[in-house]
């Protein structure tokens, strides 16, 4: 009968935190659904459609000078970020309002940054030590 390797405690830690996560305690077709949501949150021009959206409301007209972007990329993604209901179209007259649906992803935003930060900061030293390393050389 084959040996169970030993789990070290850290791993252990780490692997009881998983099953805290509310995350780890999804079905398949949630996580899906996560992903799915992530995923509209992945392409460069959606993120600014959606700084551009933290002033406040915008039609396209105002999102395209505010972008850079042109109109039927600015569309494309309008029509992706409200399926994904990460903002909301409201009529205004012969113009149509964009909107942030829930603030909360200006938070995730916020988060995702912090930890890239992080990572950048402890990349540089890294580099540092590396660069002390090959001059002592």
């Amino acid at each position: 009968m084959p040996r169970k390797a030993a789990i070290p405690k850290k791993t252990k830690s780490k692997l009881a935190q998983l099953d805290d996560c509310g995350v780890a305690q999804l079905s398949p077709a949630a996580l899906g659904l996560m992903a799915s949501f992530f995923k509209v949150l992945s392409e460069a021009s959606r993120l600014q459609i959606v700084c551009a959206l933290k002033a406040g409301p915008k039609n396209v007209t105002d999102i395209i000078e505010t972008t850079g972007l042109g109109q039927a990329n600015v569309s494309k993604h309008l029509k992706m970020l409200a399926q994904a209901g990460i903002v909301s179209r409201q009529a205004q007259g012969v113009c149509a309002y964009y909107q942030i649906s829930n603030p909360f992803i200006f938070e995730l935003c916020e988060l995702v940054c912090d930890a890239l930060s992080i990572q950048i900061e402890h990349q540089n030293e890294q580099f540092e030590e590396l660069g002390v390393m090959l001059q002592s050389s």
